[in-house]
């Protein structure tokens, strides 16, 4: 059964569900989302796991620290360091989709003796994200970062007509979007419209382009890596997968075609299945 507990780490209070018994499995949502996100995969892998998904730092039930800086990257890598520990595990296999897929990368890099595994959901290694901006493509379907450095503007005009951009997301940034109701859209704008949720989610961005958010240089990586991704997704191009395997030393790519960028919920058995073989575990019809 689904639990809804808080935790303590680096300062903070973080709200998170979990599920199941055995070793660690950790989950990292994305912009504008909340431990919701991963609703498809906690009772899957609560199976042989406990299962836990974040709400992080700023969003749903979470503190929300009131300064930009509060959100720069070393923080959130902070953060789940001490959750894996004050849940008294050493390591944990870290997945994250979006901004939880950045904070993945980055905690994997900083802190790799507590990742036995690595999943990423459709948010590219940082060098590839960087690289990316090479292409005009690129920056075009990443304009929309510029618009979140301006004081205010942002939070006033996503939140009017009640949170409607929470359904132009959706709705614009999936393929499969059958699989995302009206219910679960409802439920995402009653998260980002908790006091404070909205400008804790914008300042992510806002410490996105500092340049400690970013290593000049990113030796190879040696934790196994899987990446899922949505070939269609509106925010990143396709290619931003690529040559991702010049970073990581053991990596696995799986693509998931006509499907947008909410990719563990566009198709969730789908993701369930390549995780499911990246760990091993064997399958039900086995």
């Amino acid at each position: 059964m689904l639990q809804h507990q808080f935790i303590k780490t680096n300062g903070i209070q973080l709200h998170y569900v979990t599920q199941g018994t055995g070793p660690l499995f950790l989950f990292l949502h994305g912009f504008p989302e909340f431990w919701y996100t991963w609703r498809h995969q906690i009772p899957v892998f609560a199976e042989q796991f406990t299962v836990v998904a974040l709400d992080l730092r700023g969003y749903n039930d979470s503190d929300k620290p009131p300064n930009v800086s509060d959100y720069a990257m070393s923080e959130l890598v902070k953060d789940i360091s001490g959750v894996i520990a004050a849940l008294g595990y050493e390591r944990c296999i870290l997945a994250g989709h979006d901004w939880g897929g950045a904070i993945a990368w980055s905690f994997a890099y900083t802190y790799p003796e507590q990742v036995e595994k690595l999943i990423i959901l459709n948010c590219p290694h940082p060098q590839r994200f960087l690289d990316g901006f090479a292409n005009p493509v690129q920056w075009v379907r990443s304009a929309y970062i510029g618009f979140f450095q301006i004081p205010w503007l942002p939070e006033l005009l996503l939140q009017a007509n009640d949170y409607q951009f929470i359904s132009q997301a959706f709705d614009r940034m999936a393929v499969n979007r059958n699989a995302i109701t009206e219910t679960d859209i409802q439920t995402f704008k009653t998260a980002i419209a908790r006091p404070g949720a909205l400008q804790a989610a914008l300042n992510y961005y806002r410490n996105l382009l500092s340049p400690s958010t970013f290593q000049q240089d990113w030796p190879v990586l040696e934790v196994p890596t899987l990446m899922i991704w949505g070939e269609d997704d509106p925010a990143f191009e396709s290619s931003l997968a690529k040559k991702t395997e010049e970073y990581v030393r053991d990596f696995h790519l799986r693509y998931i075609s006509q499907c947008g960028h909410w990719v563990p919920q566009e198709y969730p058995n789908l993701v369930n299945q390549y995780i499911g073989e990246f760990l091993q575990i064997p399958s039900r019809d086995d």
